[in-house]
């Protein structure tokens, strides 16, 4: 028998990666990858993940560092327009969740004005997957009753952030992308009314095998930093709760980490209710 026709239009799934562990995907994320036709993913995007995805699938790196651009974006919007509109189910697999410092808005949006289907699958976002590996809540009731999200990336290297909200007390701030940045964030913080000896942690390739937390104070945590070898992707965590990673630190790199799930495996994942039409 023939194979069945393909759909004149296919389909985009943003799909969050995670942090980095693969066992921390959704079963929805890991169905569809082992059924991608095309597979267009981020440079935070861990290689365990990665190898989940279907053996088969066309791969293409659109990834981002720093002063460092594969693609432009408008150029990945409209190379998910012509996939999709070659008729192959792709996933745009982008680090964290899509939502969250992953441009997958203004993704969706190209595809809905193009008339594209899509859907997206939430990933678990760094701050949340990064902070849990390291043994630090992101709230307590005794430290923290609100969380602030932000990035790091300095326009023009200028900060644009909103300081004088990331000073309350009795908060605790993520910061995305902020190692390059971090003397100038620690200095701009106690600027604004911040306590010099306010904890915050440097948490770097959290969730994965290398991962490593050093922690300190706004006041010597870039010269505790500097020289030490912390590279990209790190995340920084600002607020009394780092005090609680020395007791509460669980997780032990060199014995977790891994892919435990395999293609095969997640492809045998049973199906899981969809809308629209499926892969």
């Amino acid at each position: 028998m023939s194979a069945p026709p393909r759909p004149l239009t296919g389909r985009v799934y943003l799909i969050g990666a995670g942090p980095g562990d693969p066992e921390l995907l959704t079963l929805r994320a890991a169905r569809l990858l082992a059924a991608a036709d095309v597979l267009v993913y981020d440079n935070l995007v861990s290689d365990g993940v990665l190898a989940l995805a279907n053996p088969q699938a066309q791969r293409i790196y659109a990834g981002k560092r720093r002063n460092e651009h594969t693609l432009r974006q408008e150029q990945i919007n409209a190379l998910l327009v012509q996939l999709a509109r070659e008729g192959k189910q792709v996933v745009r697999l982008k680090g964290g969740d899509p939502f969250i410092f992953g441009r997958g808005g203004e993704e969706m949006q190209k595809l809905q004005e193009q008339g594209i289907p899509f859907e997206v699958v939430p990933g678990i976002t760094a701050a949340s997957g990064v902070a849990c590996y390291a043994g630090i809540p992101l709230t307590h009731r005794d430290h923290a009753q609100s969380c602030v999200f932000v990035t790091g990336h300095l326009k023009d290297g200028n900060p644009e952030l909103e300081w004088h909200a990331l000073v309350r007390p009795q908060q605790t701030v993520v910061i995305y992308m902020g190692l390059s940045a971090l003397p100038e964030i620690c200095r701009q913080l106690v600027a604004h009314g911040a306590p010099s000896t306010r904890p915050i942690a440097l948490v770097q390739h959290g969730t994965l095998a290398t991962q490593r937390v050093l922690t300190g104070t706004l006041a010597d945590l870039p010269g505790k930093a500097a020289g030490s070898g912390y590279t990209s992707p790190s995340l920084l965590i600002v607020g009394d709760v780092v005090q609680l990673h020395g007791t509460l630190d669980w997780f032990e790199p060199h014995h977790g980490a891994h892919t435990r799930l395999t293609h095969d495996q997640a492809a045998q994942l049973p199906p899981l209710p969809t809308p629209g039409a499926q892969p």
